[in-house]
Order: structure tokens, then C-alpha cells, then sequence
């Protein structure tokens, strides 16, 4: 009737105050993770007139009972939208509305369908968030993600969750209930291997698609749609592969927008026989820029026809006056 319980509750701590005849009170301890995990109906005790029910907000949230709480029937309504904050490496971060159902994500850049509201779904989840904010960034470190909760008292929780743990364990514990106002923060990894980045790419709250822009000597230039972490040489072929009468095919030019706003590029030598590595076959991100140079011979041969145009014009206008 009080609306329920929310994820910060200590449910171990619940204490009745009961005001008794000559003045004094009464204080009476109850544990309703007890009534959950055991049964035990003796915790959902019966209340007076006066009494007074404190449920004080948990010093640390325990993960293996965080899923059990927010399913339980007397936590608070799942079918009221969530106002939270995802920042760091998603594609759209910032504040999002989520409500219960499941979500899914488009292309990279693109916010995440939020699901519609019911009352028969689970509260939202942190993976459900991270889809709602476009999905993860490719260097995303999955096992220190964070999330900043406030109590009702002002205090701030932080709650540390592993997805590592989901994806290889299946540990559903990881994936712990949202309320309104938290905060998800997740933080850039360092040093990832190629078998981790492939293995970023494919998880279900990581993006569909990201655009890469693949300009010149190439079959089909223009932008291609690629799984996130895609090799450079896999983006070449999305294109139609090499101009074979025009290309350069020894190196091409990576251009890519810095998240700083800063834009770095660099020749990679191109050797389409190795798998995916940083100096001959990067990974490649979001909105990246590969250009395909002419060969020595093609440069030659544009210039020749360059310096003849005039020329060649100039017999065509002859030929038709005369």
C-alpha cells in the first residue's frame, strides 16, 4: 500500500514500532528475505493501530538475492517507467526512460527499443539500460561496470556488477534490478584480445550494426553495415574488394573520429591473409573511414588524361566544325 519496496531495502533489518500502554515502545525485528527464501510466514506479521514500519535502505546490495527481492509481491510497482543515466562506453549516454519488456538494439548510434510497459514483466535491468543507450562501446570493460543508487535517506550505494559473469557463467544474479535515479557507469578496458573483442561483438546488448564509410579504389564504395569489431579486411569486402585494375592494394588509409573530437589516421598495410590484429587488420569502430588509393600506374594514367583532356577536346570540337 506504500507504493512497495524498493531495490535499496535491507529487507534483513525491517523494524516494527509499537507503542505500548504505559509509554514505552515496543521495538520488533522482522526478516522478510526469511518469508521469501523460506517460507516463513511468521515475519509477515500481523500489525496493530499505531504501529510504525521502518525498512532501512542496505549498506551492500547482495546480488544472489537482488532478483528474488525485486520479483517479490510486495516490491514496488513494475509498471511505472524508470528514469536512469547510463554513461561511459555506450554510443547514446546520458538519461534514458526505460520501462519493463524486453528491449533490442538497431544500428550503433541508435537508441534502443525500451520495451513496452506491463505489469507482468520484471523491473529493468542493467543489460536492459545498456541496450535503451544505443548498446556497448567495442572497448567496454563488462566486469567493473558500477551502478550509483540513492537511498531514500540521501546515502549513495554503489553497486559493482560483472556481465562477464552472465556471458560465461549465465549468473542472471549480475544482471540486477533498476530503480529510479540510479546511475550506470560503464568503464574502458585496457588491453583487450582479439578473441574478446569478437566476443564483444556478438552479445545481445551490444549493437547490431556500426557504419563504416569504405571511399575509392573499391567495387561498391560507400557506407557498409558491419557487426561491431569487424576486421578492416572483412570491410573491404563488404565493398566488393578492391578495383583490381585501379587499387592500391598494398596499404590503405584508416581515418577515425577520436571520442576527444580529435581525428587520428594512419596507413595499414593490407595482408588479407591474417586474421584480426592491430598493425594489418584492425577492429574497426563506428563511423571509421577506409580509403583505397590509386596504384602508381592508375596515378599515372589519370594524370596523362588529365594534361590531354584539352587536347582530345579540342579535336572533338574540330571534327564537328568541320
Amino acid at each position: 500500500m506504500a507504493g512497495g519496496t524498493s531495490q535499496s531495502a535491507d529487507l534483513r533489518q525491517i523494524k516494527i514500532r509499537r507503542p505500548q500502554l504505559d509509554g514505552t515502545e515496543e521495538l520488533i525485528s522482522i526478516d522478510l528475505l526469511k518469508l521469501l527464501q523460506e517460507g516463513d510466514l511468521s515475519q509477515n506479521l500481523e500489525l496493530r493501530d499505531k504501529d510504525t514500519i521502518v525498512i532501512p535502505a542496505t549498506t551492500k546490495v547482495d546480488l544472489a538475492s537482488a532478483l528474488l527481492v525485486s520479483n517479490a509481491s510486495f516490491a514496488s510497482d513494475r509498471s511505472e517507467p524508470l528514469n536512469i543515466a547510463v554513461i561511459g562506453e555506450v554510443y547514446r549516454p546520458g538519461p534514458h526512460t526505460i520501462r519493463p519488456g524486453s528491449s533490442s538494439i538497431g544500428a550503433a548510434g541508435t537508441i534502443g527499443n525500451p520495451g513496452a510497459a506491463t505489469t507482468t514483466q520484471e523491473l529493468p535491468t542493467v543489460t536492459q539500460a545498456i541496450q535503451t543507450a544505443g548498446g556497448i562501446k567495442p572497448e567496454a570493460n563488462l566486469r567493473q561496470i558500477q551502478i550509483r543508487r540513492r537511498t531514500h535517506t540521501g546515502a549513495e550505494q554503489l553497486i559493482d556488477v560483472d556481465l562477464a559473469k552472465l556471458l560465461k557463467e549465465g549468473d542472471l544474479s549480475q544482471d540486477i534490478a533498476l530503480q529510479a535515479g540510479d546511475t550506470i557507469i560503464v568503464p574502458k578496458a585496457e588491453g583487450l584480445t582479439a578473441q574478446e573483442l569478437t566476443e564483444l561483438a556478438t552479445i545481445s546488448f551490444a549493437p547490431a550494426t556500426i557504419d563504416v564509410n569504405v571511399v575509392g579504389e573499391v567495387i561498391r564504395p560507400g557506407v557498409v553495415k558491419i557487426q561491431p569489431n569487424t576486421p578492416l579486411n572483412t570491410a573491404m569486402l563488404a565493398a566488393g574488394g578492391f578495383n583490381e585494375s585501379r587499387a592500391n592494394r598494398s596499404k590503405v588509409k584508416l581515418i577515425r573520429l577520436n571520442p576527444d573530437g580529435t581525428v587520428s589516421q594512419r596507413d595499414i598495410k593490407v595482408d588479407l591473409d591474417q586474421p584480426l590484429n592491430e598493425e594489418t587488420n584492425p577492429a574497426l569502430r563506428n563511423n571509421d573511414v577506409v580509403v583505397v588509393g590509386r596504384s602508381g600506374l592508375t596515378k599515372f594514367g589519370d594524370g596523362v588524361r588529365n594534361i590531354l583532356a584539352p587536347v582530345t577536346s579540342g579535336f572533338g570540337l574540330f571534327n564537328l566544325l568541320f
